[in-house]
């Protein structure tokens, strides 16, 4: 595919991030098209390819080195192995920032500095780079050299202080949800920075630094229960499976398993009322209007858990959506990638690998008529572009290459 043919493809990213916020953002810029250069320490790389088990299997059912943590977030790009704390290795970075649009970056605050590889360094050199710069509590603030891990941030960020069982009931406390999300909402929010600053680039031709903080991120994500928050005073707790603004929106024991049961509006409360066979509490003005269903949340709530524990949740999920009511069945991992929508909407891809022979990923959310995202190559090995990259770029030549080596820059 062409770089025309991609929304990104006239771009180049200098990738120095590691573990999950910094690939997250470059494998979904890589994604677009653009050409990511993952720059790793020389015989140790990510971190998270260390992270296993679970590894990717060849094709004898054995591991390989590559950890499925790493695969996940390193699809499309190209390693090049350079170590950064010697003079040579600087260098030749430096080399690659002049010929880059995007470097990104998660180191400590001021780390960078001292390796001439900073926003005040690089940025000298190249006016048109825009730098990206992804910590746990930013630049700034009395936090800022304190490093930044996506549990600690959930915790302080007050994610935690909303997620979980209420305290009142079995199991009841603080929970983190099941993946990083302060580490993934950081990296959306960075690409979204990124193609931001570009747009700027083109129409003044002056790139920029941006600074992108995990805690910034889980802050500003909490949405609504901010809101809920700033609009009264009273800091929301745990309402585990139930929405702290809708009812009835939760989870439901059903005969035979859980039901998730979404009711948006009042229309759609009658229709389920309707469904299943209770209009009554449709019709009692306790529960006509969501203010009200809210308020009474602890009188409605155990009359509908009796009625739906009735019929299976085959009964529920299909009559439901039958009515327009959303409903759905709470699946694990494997049933969700072998849903048939996910399958026809072409979320599980499986791409070339030299190691395994392939290695299945699951693929862009995005979807794009004109420049859809692109799959090109797999989570690269260590270092498999090293060579490639520093002739290209660097203008390095065999034997340079090989004094490089003999010196372990790369």
């Amino acid at each position: 595919m062409n770089t025309q043919s991609k929304s990104l493809g006239h771009l180049r990213v200098l990738d120095l991030t590691r573990v999950l916020a910094g690939p997250w953002c470059t494998q979904l810029l890589a994604d677009l098209g653009a050409d990511v250069i993952k720059i790793e320490r020389p015989g140790a790389g990510d971190d998270t390819r260390t992270w296993g088990p679970p590894y990717l299997k060849d094709a004898h059912g054995k591991d390989t080195t590559e950890a499925a943590y790493y695969l996940g977030a390193n699809r499309g790009k190209r390693s090049v192995t350079i170590d950064i704390s010697k003079r040579e290795g600087q260098a030749l970075v430096q080399t690659l920032a002049r010929k880059s649009d995007v470097l990104v970056e998660n180191y400590r605050v001021g780390q960078l500095g001292r390796y001439g590889l900073d926003y005040a360094t690089l940025s000298a050199l190249n006016p048109r780079l825009v730098y990206c710069s992804i910590t746990g509590f930013g630049q700034t603030g009395p936090y800022r050299d304190r490093a930044g891990y996506d549990f600690i941030i959930q915790a302080m960020g007050g994610f935690m202080s909303i997620t979980g069982e209420r305290d009142d009931r079995p199991g009841g406390g603080p929970q983190k949800a099941g993946v990083a999300v302060s580490d993934l909402m950081t990296g959306m929010y960075s690409a979204v920075a990124i193609l931001a600053a570009l747009a700027h680039r083109d129409r003044t031709g002056a790139g920029q630094h941006i600074d992108m903080a995990l805690m910034d991120t889980m802050v500003a994500m909490l949405a609504n229960m901010n809101m809920n928050y700033l609009t009264t005073g009273h800091a929301p707790g745990r309402a585990g499976n139930a929405h702290q603004n809708i009812v009835p929106y939760q989870v439901f024991a059903a005969a035979d398993g859980y039901v998730v049961i979404a009711v948006g509006n009042d229309a759609q409360y009658e229709r389920f009322c309707a469904v299943a066979g209770c209009a009554h509490l449709a019709a009692d003005p306790r529960f006509a209007h969501n203010a009200d269903r809210v308020r009474n949340r602890a009188i409605l709530i155990p009359r509908l858990e009796e009625v739906v524990r009735t019929k299976p949740t085959s009964f529920w999920a299909e009559k439901l959506e039958e009515a327009g009511v959303p409903c759905g069945p709470i699946n694990d991992i494997a049933h969700a990638l072998a849903d048939p929508q996910v399958v026809q909407r072409q979320m599980r891809i499986r791409l070339p690998h030299g190691l395994a022979g392939e290695v299945p990923l699951v693929g862009c959310p995005i979807k794009m008529s004109a420049t859809p995202p692109v799959y090109e190559r797999a989570p690269p090995r260590l270092g498999e572009h090293t060579d490639e990259v520093l002739r290209s770029l660097a203008d390095t030549s065999g034997e340079a290459l090989a004094q490089l080596r003999r010196h372990r820059v790369i």
